[in-house]
């Protein structure tokens, strides 16, 4: 009983309303209790009449026999025994109340417990609507960049078919390219058939057919419109002036941020004017010395931004100037320069907020431009620009890159570009030309010079070894991956030897690969990067994607949808991020890779100028698919070739001296990375 009290106070109570007088309390004894709890117990002490009065109705059948009893003993005659008893019924009333209030307490802690889970339960769903809101701004940002982009690449498309020159150059590089073998190709055929498969004719011959003339004689005609002869009074030159002189400007002792400037007589070529990786706000270093003079073409071999993310803002500066490639490149180009133009808006962006201002290196309408002045040349096919000639050749590396022969009069230089030899399933490796054999110059990437690569098809056997073990065990595996060339062949690799294994390609790498199937569909060897296991990462992926593999930008955790991605699989141990590709000394990849292999617990990224603390409990591998000729791959290139000299350039200082040593030990002439003159 919590208070012993409380039947006698409230039969009392009961007796006292039936007076008329009390009428007004209707009869609520335990409201009239609340109300006069003392006056009460005066009442029942001093009136004998009220205590016969309440003991008779608590003796009535029912009731309790402890409350009778000890309503005798605050009723009892003897005063002492009165006293003790009401002080016994206060200290048992006081423990009650203290016990009401301990448990009104704890109910309002549970109460408080139960408000703050919904409390967290409402901001994890406020957060969780925060972030669908930024997923889905940032979908519509990418949307409206796409939407940007196809209209530049129209406007620029629009521009090329209004202009003879662009249009006849398409019609050159298409009219020469070269056919591909019949079915009943000699090696192949089978000896018991009878009749011989005959060569189709090429597109050239059958167009100089229905031109009435040879197809050499329609080559010179067309390029005679791509390339106008100059007056003859402007054709007299000095022999010794037309040999060719070679300057790096940029991507010779570093890895990026190419740029060869080609000279002979009178005119002045660029060979790649790239950026430096990392940083889309730095020109090639030595672009200055280019432009004191006139410049009359860049020869691009391929469409990575450290080769040819400069092209706009040379554009922009100069409206004739001619922006040569192969289709492929010319192709590819556009996406990579507005991936660049959004990188630096982001940046000036966010150096705004800190009061800063950075300015782009070119505008939008810059890529409109360099698109439009962009010449196809097909591989094989020399292409005059003033006192020189180039021929482009495969180079291998990615979709499109090639290998460029400049000659002008007998002086021959051939440089590389990005190479390779082996073949992968988006490209087939390099293919030296007659014309580059025996060349005065051979300027040779040397990006792998002091690597011995694995066999390709033994470091393709890890790789899906590795991720069929991480999908197996229930975990997701991050690839960051350069957005041009590794993305699409990863998902290749993935669609050919892991087709149970869901796969999706992430931000700019899922663009370039819709390029890719575009560029080569109608060609002798179309790709087909989506369908089947591989598709297009959605917004929401994030989160629902719980099992297989994501392939995404940027290959060195620089920012893109991989530093997202990231920032959701290192905390998962079941989960693993493999990297794919060479990351720079200052990259995050690279911190990466220091921070696994040093035991840190986590990594701290810089995330838009916000520090993030990521847990690093995910498996943290380097999976390298180099694209780039290892030491062997570039000896085998300088033999063939068997240049007079060769000079190495897009590489390390220390890592070329000492291969230097090793072709000189080869018989190879070797010159230091620098200007070179024939002679």
């Amino acid at each position: 009983m919590t208070d012993l009290l409380a039947p006698l106070l409230r039969t009392a109570a009961e007796v006292v309303l039936s007076r008329p007088a009390l009428a007004g309390y209707g009869g609520d004894a335990d409201r009239f209790v609340a109300d006069h709890r003392t006056d009460l117990l005066d009442m029942l002490i001093s009136s004998e009449e009220l205590r016969r009065v309440s003991l008779d109705r608590l003796r009535v059948p029912g009731s309790q026999r402890t409350e009778r009893d000890f309503a005798q003993l605050v009723l009892h005659p003897d005063p002492a025994v009165r006293a003790v008893a009401v002080r016994i019924a206060g200290a048992v009333t006081e423990r009650a109340s203290r016990n009401a209030a301990d448990r009104r307490l704890r109910r309002l802690n549970d109460k408080n417990a139960e408000l703050k889970e919904r409390l967290r339960t409402a901001n994890g769903r406020h957060r969780n609507a925060l972030a669908d809101v930024e997923t889905f701004r940032e979908a519509a940002r990418e949307a409206t960049e796409r939407a940007d982009l196809l209209d530049s690449e129209l406007a620029a498309t629009r521009r090329r078919l209004r202009d003879p020159k662009s249009m006849t150059s398409v019609l050159l590089a298409l009219l020469q390219e070269e056919p591909p073998e019949p079915e009943g190709d000699p090696s192949t055929r089978d000896p018991h058939r009878p009749k011989p498969v005959e060569r189709p004719p090429s597109p050239l011959e059958v167009a100089a057919k229905a031109a009435g003339i040879g197809p050499e004689s329609l080559v010179k005609a067309l390029q005679a419109l791509v390339d106008p002869p100059k007056p003859s009074a402007a054709a007299v030159t000095v022999t010794r002036e037309r040999d060719l002189r070679v300057v790096p400007l940029g991507g010779g002792t570093k890895i990026g941020g190419s740029c060869l400037l080609v000279e002979a007589g009178g005119t002045r070529v660029l060979i790649d004017a790239g950026l430096v990786p990392g940083d889309p706000s730095l020109p090639p270093p030595g672009i200055g010395q280019a432009l004191e003079g006139p410049l009359h073409a860049v020869v691009v071999t391929h469409a990575h931004n450290d080769h040819c993310g400069y092209v706009p803002a040379l554009a922009d500066r100069l409206p004739d100037l001619r922006i040569i490639a192969t289709p492929e490149t010319t192709q590819l180009m556009p996406a990579m320069w507005a991936d660049s133009v959004k990188i630096m808006r982001q940046r000036q962006r966010l150096a705004s907020t800190w009061g800063t201002h950075v300015e782009p290196l070119y505008p939008r309408e810059a890529i409109t431009r360099a698109t439009g002045g962009s010449e196809e040349l097909a591989f094989g096919v020399p292409r005059k620009i003033g006192d020189l000639v180039v021929e482009l050749f495969p180079a291998g590396h990615i979709l499109g890159a090639a290998g460029v022969v400049v000659r002008a009069g007998d002086s021959t230089v051939v440089v590389t570009g990005d190479i390779s030899g082996f073949r992968q399933h988006s490209v087939g490796g390099y293919a030296i030309p007659e014309a580059a054999r025996y060349a005065d110059l051979l300027v040779m990437e040397s990006t792998c010079c002091a690597e011995d690569h694995q066999d390709r098809g033994d470091l393709v056997g890890a790789l899906v070894r590795a991720v069929e073990s991480v999908y197996a065990g229930g975990g997701r595996v991050l690839i960051p991956a350069f957005a041009l060339g590794r993305a699409q062949e990863l998902a290749l690799i993935m669609r050919d030897r892991l087709p149970h294994v869901p796969v999706l390609l992430d931000g700019m790498a899922a663009d370039i690969a819709r390029s890719f199937e575009t560029v080569t569909a109608g060609g002798p060897l179309p790709l087909s990067v989506f369908g089947d296991n591989v598709a297009r990462a959605r917004p929401g992926d994030l989160d629902e994607f719980t099992r297989g593999v994501v392939i995404s930008t940027s290959g060195m955790l620089a920012g893109g949808p991989a530093f997202r991605w990231a920032a959701e699989i290192l905390p998962d141990p079941k989960s693993a991020l493999f990297l794919s590709g060479y990351q720079d000394e200052e990259s995050p990849g690279k911190r990466l890779l220091d921070a696994v292999q040093g035991g840190a617990p986590q990594l701290i990224l810089d995330d838009m100028g916000e520090e993030r603390k990521i847990p690093l409990r995910a498996r943290v591998e380097m999976m390298r698919l180099s694209a780039h000729a290892d030491k062997r791959g570039l000896l085998d290139i300088a033999d063939e070739v068997s240049a007079r000299q060769v000079m190495l350039v897009h590489g390390l200082a220390r890592r070329q001296a000492d291969f230097r040593e090793i072709l000189r030990l080869r018989g190879h002439a070797t010159t230091e990375t620098g200007p070179w003159q024939a002679f």
